[in-house]
């Protein structure tokens, strides 16, 4: 059995039925593992889900920590509570689990995720942000200052429980974006993650993970009715998150719209009046990373 897990609020659970129904299209065995860090008077009863909440997690090391540092925030709980979350399902309920954000969805067989993991403590997506010294170079300074790693895909078994538990030590610690001290969030602190654990793996397979940020990198192509990517990586997945549907509606992945429209369509099953446009995200990386360089800059009297 295929093991998922992913962390909501309840006002995007219909993200988490499209990522579930996405996942067992697939494998019909297929479990998915939700954690809902607000209060839901009731939740979908669906074959092979379970839900929790952040109270199920507090007998784990740095659980206080986390817990108590980031009530008030739900962004950041569900960031830091993240290896809190997937230590718990090492602990009790599987060998090997996959986390995604909420707006992933499966298009390909991902299988070979889990086959992978049979050997390697981590997986990590890399981000593949532009990286050309000569041309655009706030991105290539984006994988120094975001993460080489997405953290809206990880994947362990029993063997990072180690590894999980740091992680969970660093969000403790600090949860912020901040390019001075060399943190973003949860995500930045996986740049170690191969250091410190040498079975973990970095995903080469070029299908998973697409979103907007790697499009200059990946080329996407379609062959037989299939997207490619660089021409012999079948689609995997994509990350729906605001930047990559913005670009979809506005015509820069002409590749990815009829993935989009499939997934489009799956959601709109579980919320009616969902509008396309709503799924885009008006602040973009850029102008994020834009304004923490300009504050650094300003800060410093440059």
């Amino acid at each position: 059995m295929y093991h998922y897990c992913t962390i909501t609020t309840t006002d995007h659970l219909y993200k988490v039925r499209a990522l579930y129904d996405s996942i067992r299209a697939i494998h019909p065995d297929a479990c998915l593992h939700v954690l809902c860090i607000d209060h839901a008077d009731s939740l979908p009863a669906l074959e092979q889900v379970e839900y929790y909440s952040p109270a199920d997690l507090g007998q784990l090391p740095s659980a206080a920590a986390v817990l108590s540092r980031y009530t008030s925030s739900r962004d950041k709980l569900r960031w830091c509570i993240k290896p809190l979350f997937l230590r718990y399902l090492l602990e009790n309920k599987t060998d090997r689990v996959i986390y995604t954000d909420n707006d992933i969805y499966f298009h390909g067989d991902y299988a070979f995720l889990f086959e992978l993991l049979a050997e390697h403590s981590f997986l990590l997506t890399p981000h593949h942000y532009p990286r050309d010294p000569g041309h655009d170079q706030n991105w290539l300074e984006a994988n120094f200052k975001v993460g080489l790693y997405n953290a809206g895909f990880v994947g362990v078994n029993k063997a990072a429980i180690a590894g999980l538990e740091w992680w969970a030590a660093c969000c403790a610690y600090r949860c912020e974006k901040n390019p001075l001290r060399g943190t973003f969030d949860d995500q930045k602190y996986l740049d170690l993650i191969p250091i410190i654990d040498e079975k973990a793996c970095i995903v080469r397979h070029k299908g998973c993970n697409i979103a907007e940020w790697n499009r200059a990198v990946i080329a996407r192509s379609e062959k037989d009715g299939r997207v490619m990517l660089d021409g012999i990586y079948p689609l995997i997945f994509v990350h729906y998150n605001g930047t990559t549907v913005r670009a979809i509606l506005s015509g820069s992945e002409p590749c990815l719209r009829n993935s989009f429209d499939s997934y489009f369509a799956n959601l709109k099953k579980y919320k009616a009046e969902l509008k396309p446009e709503s799924l885009r995200n008006t602040e973009t990386l850029m102008s994020r990373l834009k304004y923490h360089i300009w504050k650094l800059a300003t800060d410093s009297g440059f």
